[in-house]
């Protein structure tokens, strides 16, 4: 397990410390509101945190994505970015980059994640083709679905207790895999869905036997293996510190052994490569990657900026090569791991073990009196914002939205609340006032009551779906 010591209540004198591999430059000032300016805040919001100006609130935990800050080096690539319209040498940097790193031949670069999410599927999954995963991301089903394919959940039993212990809950369970090749046939599987650290899951970890394992299953079959490699670099982390043989080799190294294991991959650069815009595809073989170029060409731009500028790429191709450096994964996760700490001694219920980019608080034991139609993890997300400002997301039946055959909700097991931490942004002081805006919010939960849906769009309804409480 990780060598990290943290600090906590009570703890006796004599452990050392750690500290960020960091010193901070540059703030930004942060405005603590009044608990009459959060009422009427989250009122016009309509009770959804998507839906509050930043302006309002104090701290920002409702997602990693775009939100970390750029080191010196990466702010300094921005001055280099080349802007021509074909060719651009920051292209080529990048490139060279996903190369090293992440081991993949051919790169498409993405406007973001979300981008590369819907070329992978345009180009992959015909219409009646199911898609297995390691549970569901909204984004990443929505475009299967929209492709015409059908998503089939066929992660371990164990990711849907959020109290069970299991260390790489992110597994695929192979007899579930292998039965849904037998039963639909290989040539009616697009491909296998592969998230590293999965997020609706509490960001937890896919150990390397298990890719192994899902790679040869899936060479029996002749079916294709995609990875999801947005918080990979996280991944790579809990490989080293729970997986046995991997204790010494860097980070890095274990990435890459990872990667090769599959096909392609697809990647939202805003988390792990410390960016605020960008993302990308990679792919091994030449013909896929022929598809891909022309198709991000109609959706995204040309192939050699893909929705990007030149400086975000240069950015990008920098923040790749500082986040697989060891110091700076075992700091981003230990920020997780301190808050986690403090929460789990408080007797506060949350997802466990603690995950690589959030803390999730577990909606169905906080409030065990709100029904889950009454959105309790959309409650609880509303509730910490009034009570200090801070901004956490749903991720429960909201976030789940409608099976699109019965129209009816889907209503996961898990019923979850994610405060998810920026990478280089807030301190432990931070931390430390989160966890007592929660636990005050647990004290005066019996006293909270659920909401009712009065807007529903579409698509991704918990981007924009409002609500008011029940009264």
């Amino acid at each position: 397990m990780s060598e990290h010591k943290f600090r906590t209540m009570g703890e006796q004198a004599g452990r050392r410390s750690w500290a960020e591999p960091w010193k901070i430059k540059m703030v930004e000032p942060l405005r603590m509101t009044t608990r009459a300016e959060r009422e009427q805040a989250i009122l016009e919001a309509g009770y959804n945190t998507f839906l509050l100006r930043s302006a309002d609130v104090y701290i920002d935990l409702l997602t990693d994505s775009g939100t970390s800050a750029m080191s010196d080096r990466q702010w300094a690539g921005m001055m280099l970015g080349d802007e021509a319209y074909a060719g651009s040498v920051n292209y080529y940097h990048l490139e060279e980059a996903v190369q090293e790193f992440y081991g993949y031949k051919y790169l498409v670069p993405t406007h973001q994640g979300r981008g590369a999410e819907h070329l992978i599927s345009q180009a992959v999954v015909k219409k009646g083709q199911y898609v297995p995963g390691n549970m569901y991301f909204t984004t990443t089903r929505l475009h299967q679905e929209m492709a015409g394919g059908i998503f089939v959940d066929v992660i371990i039993d164990e990711a849907h207790d959020p109290q069970n212990l299991h260390p790489f809950k992110g597994n695929i369970d192979l007899v579930k895999l292998e039965n849904l090749f037998k039963e639909k046939g290989a040539s009616n599987i697009a491909y296998v869905s592969l998230a590293g650290t999965v997020n609706m899951a509490g960001g937890q970890p896919v150990s390397m036997a298990n890719v192994k394992d899902v790679r040869a299953l899936c060479d029996r079959y002749g079916v294709k293996l995609y990875l999801d490699a947005t918080r990979m670099v996280e991944n790579s982390y809990f490989i080293q510190q729970r997986e046995e043989g991997y204790g010494d080799k860097p980070v890095a190294d274990i990435l890459r052994e990872f990667c090769s294991y599959t096909d392609g991959a697809w990647m939202s650069g805003k988390k792990d490569h410390l960016v605020n815009i960008g993302g990308w595809l990679a792919v091994n073989d030449w013909d896929l990657f022929e598809e891909l170029r022309n198709l991000v060409v109609v959706y995204e731009g040309l192939h050699t900026y893909g929705g990007m500028a030149g400086r975000d790429m240069e950015a990008m191709a920098i923040g790749i090569r500082e986040s697989v450096s060891d110091d700076h994964i075992r700091a981003r996760i230990g920020q997780v791991l301190y808050l986690g700490q403090l929460l789990t001694d408080w007797g506060i219920p949350i997802v466990q073990p603690v995950g690589g980019h959030a803390i999730f608080l577990d909606a169905r034991r906080f409030y065990p009196h709100i029904p889950q139609d009454e959105f309790p993890s959309q409650m609880l997300a509303a509730q910490l914002y009034l009570d200090s400002g801070i901004r956490s997301m749903e991720r429960g039946i909201v976030s789940a939205g409608r099976d699109p055959q019965t129209g009816d909700h889907r209503r996961p097991k898990l019923e979850l609340t994610r405060l998810t931490i920026p990478r280089r942004v807030y301190t432990e002081a931070h931390m430390d006032v989160v966890a007592e805006s929660i636990n005050e919010v647990y004290q005066k939960r019996e006293q909270t009551k659920g909401l009712k849906m009065v807007y529903e769009p579409q698509y991704l309804r918990f981007f924009q779906a409002r609500f008011e409480p029940i009264q």
